[in-house]
C-alpha cells in the first residue's frame, strides 16, 4: 500500500492531480485540487482504493484529513469518491463538529448525502472522532500543546488529558504553557477530590 506520494504537481483536472515523482506520473484524487500550483512539490498522504476494474489512489495533505476520509468509508452507503467529496466543500474539523452534535442538517448538506446516510453518518462515528478534532485544535496551539505533553510526562495517561482538553480549549489563545498545566491540574485534583 502507498502511504504518501512526494512529488511536482505536473497537471490537474477537476477532481484530480498527476504528481511527477523521479519521471513517473501518479493520477491522485483529492479535495479541491484546482487549489494547487502547478510545479510545486507536494507531500500527499493517501489511501489506495483496489476494485476489481480498477486501482484509484486518494491523497490528502494532512494525516487529520486523512484519517477522518478513512472513518468516513467505514459508514455504510459512503464510498471513497462521496467521502473526497464531503471533504471537498466542508473543513475535517467542521465535519467532525456536526457529527459529534447530531447536525444532520449540515451532513445532508454535503454533495451525494441523504437523509439516511446522514443519520448514519452520526450513529457510527459519533464519540469516535473527539480525539481528532482536538488534536487538530491542538496543534493550532502551541502552548496547548505543549501542556498536554507536560501532563503526559507527569503520568496523566491519555484518557484523563482528552477529559479535560475541552476546558483547557476554550481558555483564552493567549495562555502560557504554564497556565494550561495549572488549570488542568486543578481540574484533575477536584475530580480526584483532592
Amino acid at each position: 500500500m502507498i502511504a504518501f506520494i512526494r512529488g511536482t504537481i505536473h497537471s490537474y483536472s477537476n477532481d484530480s492531480l498527476i504528481i511527477d515523482n523521479n519521471g513517473i506520473g501518479y493520477r491522485v484524487y483529492i479535495a479541491n485540487p484546482q487549489a494547487v500550483r502547478l510545479n510545486t512539490e507536494v507531500t500527499l498522504f493517501t489511501y489506495q482504493h483496489v476494485r476489481e476494474d480498477a486501482i484509484t489512489l486518494f491523497g490528502f495533505t494532512s494525516m487529520e484529513e486523512h484519517d477522518l476520509f478513512l472513518q468516513l468509508i467505514s459508514v455504510k452507503g459512503v464510498g471513497p469518491k462521496t467521502a473526497l467529496g464531503m471533504l471537498a466543500v466542508c473543513p475535517a474539523k467542521n465535519m467532525i463538529m456536526a457529527i459529534e452534535n447530531n447536525d444532520v442538517k449540515t451532513l445532508k448538506g454535503l454533495p451525494g448525502i441523504g437523509a439516511k446516510t446522514a443519520s448514519q453518518i452520526v450513529l457510527d462515528l459519533k464519540n469516535k472522532l473527539v480525539e481528532e478534532v482536538t488534536e487538530i485544535e491542538a496543534k493550532e496551539n502551541a502552548q496547548l500543546l505543549d501542556a498536554i505533553e507536560a501532563l503526559k510526562a507527569l503520568g496523566y495517561k491519555n484518557a484523563e488529558i482528552s477529559s479535560v482538553k475541552k476546558e483547557l480549549m476554550a481558555m483564552e489563545e493567549s495562555t502560557t504553557s504554564d497556565q494550561y498545566i495549572r488549570k488542568a491540574l486543578s481540574i484533575l485534583a477536584k475530580r480526584k477530590g483532592v
